[in-house]
């Protein structure tokens, strides 16, 4: 009985480490080309994140994000700017932190329109098309999570491009990377039974001049 149990725990766990490990090919080999290509868009979407970590202190994925988000429209790469992200509990609001962030570092509020149900990565892409009505855009973050955006908006037949914001070494961005792995089996799955959003809601227009 022993053996028996030992040799389903064993077939288990190199089954999911088979599918975690086609998952993140598929995803990096997918994306890899539309990322940091000497581009400009109109549209940009930066995919949110928390602004604090729990120890109250700076998270640097959300201060790279906006960071690269203000010197891409210094540079004229992007013109108008989405900022999706999480808005479902109470006194926590992605979207708006991210905006007024934006605000702060000299970006015009016209230009950024906020998508407060972007619960998740494919939530955030699926959205830019339901509700924003953009097929052609580029998203911001950091490369792990831009290849998995990628992967899904073209998936659901979007020109997703990719600009990156700068990674964070360490402890923390190891603990993410694991995270990530198994966030990209899943985005896998997501696609494969046409996963849509949690919400749809009222189309918004981004005005363009």
């Amino acid at each position: 009985m022993y053996k028996k149990v030992v040799l389903v725990i064993f077939i288990f766990f190199s089954v999911t480490l088979f599918f975690v490990s086609f998952s993140n090919k598929v995803i990096q080999e997918s994306s890899s080309k539309f990322i940091d290509v000497n581009n400009k868009f109109d549209v940009a979407v930066l995919l949110g994140t928390a602004k604090f970590m729990k120890n109250k202190q700076m998270n640097l994925f959300y201060s790279n994000r906006i960071q690269k988000v203000v010197d891409l429209y210094r540079s004229g790469k992007i013109k108008y700017i989405v900022v999706s992200g999480d808005n479902s509990r109470q006194g926590y609001d992605e979207p708006t932190t991210m905006k007024n962030d934006l605000i702060k570092n000299g970006i015009p509020s016209s230009i950024i329109y906020c998508d407060y149900a972007g619960f998740s990565t494919i939530d955030s892409m699926l959205r830019m098309k339901l509700i924003f009505r953009e097929h052609r855009f580029v998203v911001i973050s950091q490369r792990f999570h831009i290849e998995r955006a990628i992967y899904i908006a073209r998936r659901n037949g979007l020109e997703a491009y990719g600009f990156c914001a700068k990674d964070v070494p360490g402890g923390y961005a190891a603990l993410n990377g694991f995270r990530e792995k198994l966030a990209r089996l899943k985005a896998l799955l997501e696609v494969i039974i046409g996963k849509g959003p949690y919400f749809k809601g009222k189309t918004i227009s981004i005005i363009k001049t």
